[in-house]
This record gives structure tokens, sequence and C-alpha cells, in this order.
């Protein structure tokens, strides 16, 4: 059996992916991984052995506003993205059998007409319970798009949904589809999502609730052992003194924040701690040479969140998992899509603290670490730890080697 992988997105989107991959293969499947084209992707799966085919558009570039292929207008974006992912699809899939997309919708979209032209199984996997229908939870808001006030009625914004996600999206993938024979779409999102998606987190950390419309099948995370050792300058740190407090934003520009290295390591100051600064996408830099403080590049987040004394991020799925496993209290400082819900599961828990808003001060970061490092917290977030689960990646392939999904 073969299966085609795709994935366009962050970090988060891919590594994923890259352990479903590598479950896949454990049990006798082919597999190729459709990602954008950005050399630390091709790295990252080129690490686990697993065969990558590029999507040729940087997702890193787009996320900073920067990417010279990308078009001017909304229509021209989407059928830009809807054509690479196809392209992408359409050449890892000879003698596929199935494929499997996450990320951006339009990608999503464009996955899904590659494998429907060739005639494979689909399957959609959402990593957080938001991005599906349910009247448990409202949406989340589209770009220029927010939910509109005073309506409160799940169901009521889920179907908005449907219009938004039409209006934003519709006009690029009636664009890209006519270009390789295909009609309109009647619902961009239905078509994305199909009638039985997957859910790759934790039951624990975001559970789907029923009843609900949709026949969701919750996996469980798909992650997978990562044995790479610390950088020795990391490792001499961590030796040097007390626990830090790690602070990253992975693949989050921060562009909101004009001076967010500083902000972080006051606010990290304050509370009479370490810390330990990822210099990631918004590129955080030392802001002094004081030795209490270092700048790390690509570090092993299971081997280094439980040296820690708490863990300030941007509320990526795979963060919030990766520190919850770890037993150590968390600060979320969400930026976008995911990363709200995954700050407020984070609160609600009790395993740590929901930064009010995407842009930190020194006070609001000082005073949400002070929640977080308490005694509370921590006890919290220790206990919790043993209940995710880590068998979500073998479950799946079990799923796919099944025959699961349903004709694109």
């Amino acid at each position: 059996m073969r299966v085609v992988l795709s994935s366009y997105g962050s970090r988060g989107d891919v590594e994923p992916m890259a352990a479903l991959a590598v479950a896949l293969r454990g049990l006798g499947a082919e597999v190729r991984v459709c990602a954008p084209e950005d050399e630390e992707f091709a790295e990252r799966l080129a690490c686990v052995g697993v065969e990558m085919v590029p999507v040729r558009l940087s997702i890193r570039a787009l996320a900073a506003g920067a990417n010279s292929t990308a078009a001017p207008t909304m229509t021209e974006r989407v059928a830009t993205l809807a054509a690479a992912q196809y392209e992408a699809v359409t050449a890892a899939a000879d003698g596929a059998d199935t494929v499997v997309a996450t990320g951006l919708f339009p990608a999503v979209a464009g996955a899904r007409t590659a494998a429907g032209k060739l005639g494979l199984r689909f399957a959609y996997v959402s990593y957080f319970p938001g991005m599906l229908p349910s009247p448990h939870h409202p949406p989340y808001p589209l770009p220029g798009r927010p939910l509109p006030d005073g309506v409160t009625d799940n169901r009521t914004l889920w179907d908005l949904d449907v219009e938004g996600q039409n209006a934003v999206y519709g006009p690029g993938l009636t664009a890209f589809r006519a270009e390789v024979g295909q009609p309109p779409l009647d619902s961009v999102r239905d078509y994305a999502i199909t009638g039985r998606p997957l859910l790759a987190a934790d039951p624990v950390l975001g559970p789907w609730q029923e009843p609900a419309d949709l026949d969701v099948v919750q996996t469980g995370v798909w992650v997978q052992p990562d044995e790479r050792p610390l950088p020795a300058d990391v490792e001499a740190f961590l030796q040097a003194g007390a626990a830090p407090v790690y602070v990253g934003f992975g693949s989050m520009p921060m562009q909101g924040s004009s001076d967010a290295a500083r902000v972080v390591i006051e606010a990290v100051r304050a509370q009479g701690r370490r810390v330990l600064v990822s210099r990631g996408w918004a590129d955080l830099a030392l802001i002094d040479d004081q030795d209490d403080c270092l700048a790390v590049g690509e570090a092993n987040h299971q081997a280094l969140f439980p040296r820690t004394a708490a863990v300030v991020h941007h509320g990526g799925a795979g963060t919030t998992t990766t520190a919850a496993r770890a037993g150590v209290p968390q600060v979320v400082v969400p930026q976008l899509v995911d990363q709200p819900y995954w700050a407020g599961r984070v609160a609600a828990l009790g395993i740590g603290a929901a930064h009010d808003g995407p842009v930190p001060t020194v006070e609001s970061l000082s005073a949400a670490l002070a929640t977080a490092l308490a005694p509370r917290t921590t006890a919290s977030a220790r206990e919790l730890a043993p209940a995710i689960r880590t068998d979500g990646a073998e479950k799946t392939a079990k799923l796919l080697l099944e025959c699961f999904g349903e004709p694109a």
C-alpha cells in the first residue's frame, strides 16, 4: 500500500505527518509527504528517512508576507496555493491508494482535487477540535471576517462559517478547479474536511464532545520519540544553574510585538528565573551578555522541556502537547487559529496560564508566569502528564491500512 500525506503549514502541521509516515512505514506501507519547500521540512523528514515531495511555495516567506510568487489578490493567492498542492500530490501519488491532508483549506482542496482526479481515497485530519463543526464550540474567525456580535448559537455560527469560507476561498478555488477541469464547490469547508474527518488531538487536552453532527474519529496525537541529544551549549546551560524558563514562539513571526525579545527576557527575570530563548521565526535574540540567558536554535523539545521550570509559547498543538507530556506548566501567548483554543484548555485544566491577547508586555507576561510557576499549577501539570497518550500515529496507520477514507 502507498499513502500520500499532504500538508501545507508550519512545523506544527508537518511534524505529525512525519510521525504518521514512520508508523505507516513500520506496518509495511510506502509513504511520501508533500510539504512546503522550506529547507527545515526537508531536513526534518530526511532525519526520519521519509521521502518528501516539495510544494513549490515557501510557507515561511508566505508567513512573513514576502513571498514573491504570491499574487496580490486573495483569489490569486488561493488559486496559486491550491495549484501548488495539487501538483505536489499528483507528483507523489504514482501507485498510491490514499491521500491524507491537513493545513490551509486551499491546500487541502488542492490535495483532494488531485486525489479525486486519480481515483484515490481521501481523509482529512485536524489537529484541534475547533476546526470541525460542532454544537459545542464556535468556529475560529476568518481573516477579515470576525464572528458577528450577539450571535451565540454555535450551529448558526457554523452556518455562517460556510458562507465565510466560500466568500474568502471560493473564487480562487473555482478558478483553480476550472484549470483542471473540475466544477465549483458548493462548500469549501465541507469539501475539505469530508464527512468523517480524523482528529489528531489528545482526548484529555483536546476532547471531541458528543453528541455532535459530524462523524469524527479521534485518534490521539501523532508523535514519535525524538532521540536527538541537546546541543552542547544548551546542555552546559542547563547544568550551570536552576531550571530555566523556556520561551519560544515557533513559526509565529510575532509581528505585533515590536520588542518581543526584551519583553520575554525581562518578564522571566522578574520572576527570578533564568531563561532559554528560542530564536524561531520571530528571530528572538539576547538583549545583553548576562549569563542567566541563552538563545537557542532547533532543539529536541522532548528532551528539553522536562528540564525547564515552565514553557512560554504560542499555543501550537504540538508544543502544547509536548509541554503537557513533560509535566511542566505553560504560559500560552496565542496568535491565531487554534492557539486561543489551546490557551483556553491549558488554563481550564489548571496546567498553566492563558495570556490575554497576542502581544505581551513585561507586566502581563510576568503575571502569567507567576500563575504558571505557582506550586498548585506546577503540581497539576505534573499530575496530568501520564494521562497524555502517545499511540495516535500507530492507531491511525492501522486505520489507513484498513482502507479508512472516502472517495475523493
